[in-house]
């Protein structure tokens, strides 16, 4: 029996770091080894290593908009891509962003017949809030990535709370919750990795560290950690924080942390690639802070807890989802003054840090192998759903889908005449043959045609110049005419003059 085969298509994907590029990575992985066959399609990076991974990956074309909006931007409609997809054989399509993604997907469908499922990874009302201003904009990009995901054959969601966001944005389908795992195994690694993978900073054993791991952006409540921790340094407890990662943000953040005068306490690392050495940061940490109510599902979190490290976060959070305060993690309200007070004393009860991690450990934690089998698990019935009609028929008629149809007919086009052109170099000496006999046709009846064009224009010509002249010949005889009236109206003038000086000759 032939292996369910996956497309899994994302706009993000290494070398480009982000969570869901990393949930992208691991249904590859756990699909490939465990289940079935996966193909990766996402746009190109000129630094990509695609031979490190055990399943295809298929690049199409981008454009580097990295400065802007920290990603290069992909142009999925390749003519060459979507043949190579359309051979595939693909038994399911699994989207993971609401726009460029699943504009590839649906077209996807339109050519293989094959069911989408959608995940929500992020709360895009904030994206859309952060690029343009306009609320009146923000409404009608809303409204059209909602189109969009509706499109989808079945919604999944990484949590209870992004479903409650895709219902904020107006989306009003069902969907399904379907966590995220962790690629890293339970525990903790050697104090030797540790050790070399933090070497570089001043942690001192004695005191309590503090750690982020993540993009360096506002949103990610940021600036609520460096607040916190000015209120710790102006009562004098010391302490370490290390923030790992990067982001268009970056530079802002470390301005307003010098601005704060914590530069000898807090340390910015770059963007860390190696899993192993991210896996060494949370085991040296003792808390992990993360007061974001940005993310949909906090993937860090669950990272952490892996690592025997619990974390800070904000009550009603995606990421606070099944955390029980106190004991698989701490749950502050969204602003400095409560993370100030609850690091407050933590830091006198480094105990208490440690054993509410081992409650993370115990009591958060799932693996990617695990989350995977899961949603494989429901691949199988969406597949089947799709094939016995249960999904309801799909309005296409959004700008999303019109515009993936015009540009793949477009490529369609061109990919028709690429082939002729193909067909003819390969030895359709026939075609070519009959093509340049035509050409050579035209070309004659073309030349035949101007020579009776210019006979034409001569015989006009002619014409004209008689008609010139027929016209002068009739001008000059109405002259003529007009002068012999003018004499005859003179003569008879002068005799009517005549007549009235001399009236009685007219008698004798």
């Amino acid at each position: 029996m032939d292996k369910t085969k996956i497309c899994l298509i994302n706009d993000s994907f290494p070398p480009a770091i982000d969570g869901v590029a990393n949930a992208v990575v691991n249904y590859g992985t756990y699909i490939t080894k465990n289940h079935g066959e996966a193909v990766v399609v996402t746009p190109f990076y000129p630094d990509a290593d695609d031979s490190v991974y055990p399943f295809p990956v298929v690049r199409y074309p981008s454009i580097d908009v990295t400065k802007s909006v920290g990603y290069r931007a992909g142009m999925p409609f390749s003519a060459e891509v979507l043949q190579r997809l359309e051979g595939e054989n693909f038994d399911l399509i699994h989207t993971h962003c609401p726009i460029t993604s699943t504009m590839l997907a649906r077209t996807l469908r339109d050519r293989i017949g094959k069911p989408i499922v959608f995940t929500y990874h992020t709360k895009f009302d904030i994206d859309i809030a952060n690029a343009v201003k306009s609320r009146l904009i923000q409404e009608e990009a809303a409204r059209l990535l909602v189109q969009n995901i509706s499109a989808c054959d079945e919604v999944w969601t990484v949590s209870r709370g992004a479903g409650e966001n895709l219902r904020k944005l107006g989306y009003e389908g069902d969907y399904l919750v379907m966590p995220n795992g962790v690629d890293f195994p339970r525990g903790r690694v050697s104090e030797r990795e540790i050790a070399e993978a933090t070497k570089d900073y001043d942690l001192p054993e004695g005191l309590p560290t503090f750690l982020f791991v993540g993009r360096m952006m506002w949103y990610k409540g940021i600036r609520i950690i460096l607040d916190a921790l000015k209120a710790l340094d102006d009562k004098g407890i010391d302490f370490r924080m290390v923030f790992v990662g990067g982001g268009n943000d970056k530079d802002e953040i470390v301005a307003y942390c010098s601005s704060l005068g914590l530069d000898q306490k807090v340390f910015f690392t770059p963007a860390i690639r190696d899993r192993a050495v991210i896996r060494a940061w949370y085991c040296r940490a003792d808390l992990f802070l993360f007061p974001s109510t940005f993310d949909t599902n906090g993937l860090v979190v669950r990272e952490a807890a892996a690592c025997g490290l619990g974390s800070l976060l904000v009550r009603g959070s995606c990421a606070a989802e099944d955390v029980e305060d106190g004991v698989s993690g701490v749950l502050i309200e969204e602003n400095a003054a409560s993370m100030a007070a609850a690091l407050e004393t933590l830091c006198a009860e480094r105990e208490t840090m440690r054993r509410i991690g081992e409650g993370a450990q115990r009591e958060l934690y799932i693996s990617w192998e695990d989350a995977v089998a899961n949603a494989f698990s429901r691949y199988g019935a969406v597949i089947e759903n799709y094939r016995v009609g249960v999904y309801a028929a799909r309005d296409d008629r959004d700008i999303y889908h019109a515009a993936g149809e015009v540009i793949d007919r477009y490529n369609l086009a061109k990919e028709y005449q690429r082939l002729v052109r193909e067909s003819a170099v390969l030895g359709y000496a026939g075609i070519r043959t009959g093509i340049e006999e035509e050409v050579e046709r035209m070309r004659a009846q073309q030349a035949e045609d101007t020579a009776i064009a210019q006979m034409k224009i001569e015989e006009l010509k002619e014409r004209v110049l008689k008609t010139r002249a027929e016209v002068a010949a009739g001008q000059q005889r109405l002259l003529q005419q007009a002068q012999g009236l003018q004499d005859d109206l003179r003569l008879r003038l002068r005799s009517m003059l005549e007549d009235i000086r001399h009236p009685n000759d007219r008698f004798m």
